[in-house]
């Protein structure tokens, strides 16, 4: 019951589900349970004493907890026999996928199903006493469509965090540890680098806005960046060797002759893209619930908003990069 999920705990709670909690930590249990006894009696939850008590009754298992963590989570998991639906909001998916596979699908357990999901939503802070019901409300949420992946789940899942405001990003696996490997991991890797730079005193004294928005998630736990970047190893290189090759670009800009000239040429396509980010979204539109579209809809950074209640179509929108919502 950290940020993510503790946030989703209340969420949940507050949108009328029945949620327990359970956290590994004994004084975030005690604090959640203090924070429910003082929430409106129709937005409370419960904290379980164990996952298997947790589980017992449930429909649906949220894991949110760092990957190093997962494998006991799903070993407890399975020790419970449970058989319903199970989906996670770690930051990295190929390494989910495969634990799932080995660990719940590989013990014979009869799941209902699994789907990989990582809400692009957080904070520098950390623990139950950061959470927000309505940390998801415009986030992007990447529910992950594999080929295993039964569709059906997905949709369910669909429906239940788009009717917290989230907006939800339908994408494979692989696709979804490319991506945030630059939007996300990378950047957490830069910010630590710029964090450890400064140095002397006068720079700490003079720093201001830009290293305190390129530093932001150097605050970050340390254990996390760690997970989610050495859980993701391979993708993160290939990021990090391609923002490498940009900072050797304006190297040598700043070595030639006009360095200025230099300089201004090679960000120009930054500020471009900068400028036009976030973009803006088309107007709804209604598409077939299929993997095929529903994928495709993904790759485009489309998104969906609504899942029908007939599972037969969902409302989605695509982005637009030149405006303003549409």
């Amino acid at each position: 019951m950290g940020l993510i999920g503790g946030s989703l705990l209340r969420a949940l709670a507050a949108g009328g589900h029945w949620v327990i909690g359970w956290d590994l930590d004994p004084a975030t249990r005690a604090m959640a349970r203090t924070a429910a006894a003082q929430a409106p009696k129709e937005s409370r939850w419960q904290v379980s004493a164990s996952i298997a008590d947790a589980v017992t009754t449930a429909d649906l298992v949220v894991i949110a907890t760092p990957l190093t963590a997962v494998a006991h989570v799903l070993d407890e998991v399975a020790g419970a026999g449970f058989a319903g639906l199970v989906t996670d909001v770690v930051s990295v998916k190929e390494p989910v996928r495969e634990l799932v596979a080995r660990r719940l699908r590989g013990a014979g357990l009869r799941l209902a199903g699994y789907v990989g999901g990582h809400p692009m939503a957080g904070k520098e802070t950390a623990g139950f006493a950061a959470t927000d019901p309505a940390l998801f409300h415009g986030c992007a949420w990447v529910l992950c469509l594999d080929q295993e992946t039964s569709l059906d789940d997905w949709l369910a899942l669909a429906r239940l965090l788009t009717s917290l405001g989230a907006r939800v990003v339908p994408a494979t696996s692989e696709d979804h540890d490319h991506a945030v490997a630059a939007v996300s991991h990378v950047p957490h890797l830069l910010a630590v680098a710029l964090a450890t730079a400064i140095g002397e005193p006068l720079a700490g004294t003079l720093a201001a806005g830009s290293f305190r928005d390129g530093t932001r998630v150097a605050g970050s736990a340390p254990e996390l960046i760690a997970s989610m970047c050495g859980g993701n190893a391979g993708p993160v290189l290939d990021a990090l060797d391609a923002v490498m090759g940009q900072l050797d670009d304006v190297r040598d800009a700043l070595e030639s002759d006009d360095p200025i000239g230099a300089v201004r040429r090679w960000a120009g396509p930054a500020h471009t893209a900068r400028t036009n980010w976030p973009y803006g979204w088309g107007a709804p539109r209604q598409l077939p619930a299929s993997p095929d579209h529903l994928l495709a809809l993904g790759r485009d950074g489309g998104w969906i908003t609504a899942v029908s209640s007939d599972g037969r179509t969902v409302t989605a929108a695509r982005p637009v990069p030149e405006g303003r919502p549409l």
